[in-house]
């Protein structure tokens, strides 16, 4: 065999991993890893930061499942404040209400599915400290802020628990992405956000049970090649965004989109991240 035979064939033997086309995409931030490793796949302004609309939730998320000796089954009485804070901010709901009783495993699909703010309220409502509701909300924003240190988030800071920006409510794609890998490693968020629909009983003020209208999943690309989740996000100003994950034949991706000019786009663009994030591992 010729030298240059054994070069030509030392050649193809790294053509599949080299031939794989990065792929363009339409929103001004975007990220993608190796779940399994970590390894990053793709970047585009990976580290600017950006307005997170209610991907911000997975955080909220993440604090309330780290919460020590956590009951899943404690329940939550529906306060008056977070319905007038639906109503004074127009924010996306899961319909709770004020009165009922609600378990915090029933908020946190809640608060994922159809990305109910009033979810994400009682929640930090919850697992704050203080007297008061805008006391105790501070408290577990502040808790958000420690557990982004904590995980290397460091271009990330939150003022609000469901993303409705305060004025310094930011993230990048990279860091939200490792959010995720370290959110996705509990069994109970996994179990939530690749979920497609839900049905929550609740407890009345009276005692009787409520079954609430179903609460579905705004995230379209479930079950869509391996799609296991993980949090959309919409608003004026951060326009769409998308934390996800997937899974096939093994092989694990993650990543995140920030500032997609439309959800068609935003669905384009996450597609092509998968793709791409399987044929180069």
């Amino acid at each position: 065999m010729t030298t240059g035979a054994v070069l030509a064939t030392g050649a193809l033997t790294a053509v599949p991993a080299q031939a794989v086309t990065t792929p363009t995409i339409t929103a001004k931030g975007g990220y993608l890893m190796n779940g399994a490793t970590g390894a990053t796949l793709f970047t585009k302004s990976a580290d600017t930061k950006r307005l997170t609309a209610s991907t911000t939730k997975i955080m909220t998320a993440k604090v309330v499942l780290s919460q020590s000796n956590l009951n899943l089954d404690t329940k939550v009485t529906i306060r008056k404040e977070v319905s007038d804070y639906i109503v004074s901010k127009g924010a996306s709901s899961a319909r709770l209400i004020v009165g009922d009783k609600v378990t915090v495993r029933q908020l946190l699909y809640g608060m994922m599915l159809p990305s109910g703010c009033d979810a994400a309220m009682s929640l930090a409502d919850k697992f704050g400290t203080g007297t008061t509701v805008k006391a105790r909300t501070a408290n577990f924003i502040g808790k958000m802020n420690t557990m982004a240190k904590s995980l290397g988030m460091t271009n990330t800071h939150f003022d609000s628990f469901d993303g409705i920006s305060n004025g310094s409510n930011y993230s990048t794609p990279r860091d939200l992405t490792k959010l995720a890998r370290s959110a996705m490693k509990s069994t109970t968020f996994k179990s939530v956000v690749k979920t497609k629909s839900y049905t929550a009983k609740t407890i009345t003020k009276t005692g009787a049970t409520r079954t609430m209208a179903a609460w579905n999943n705004t995230n379209a690309l479930l079950g869509w090649n391996g799609t296991l989740g993980i949090k959309t996000g919409s608003g004026t100003e951060a326009k769409y965004c998308l934390v996800f994950a997937a899974t096939l034949n093994g092989e694990q991706v993650m990543g995140a989109v920030l500032t997609s000019s439309s959800e068609a786009n935003r669905t384009a663009d996450v597609k092509k991240l998968i793709n791409y994030g399987y044929a180069r591992i």
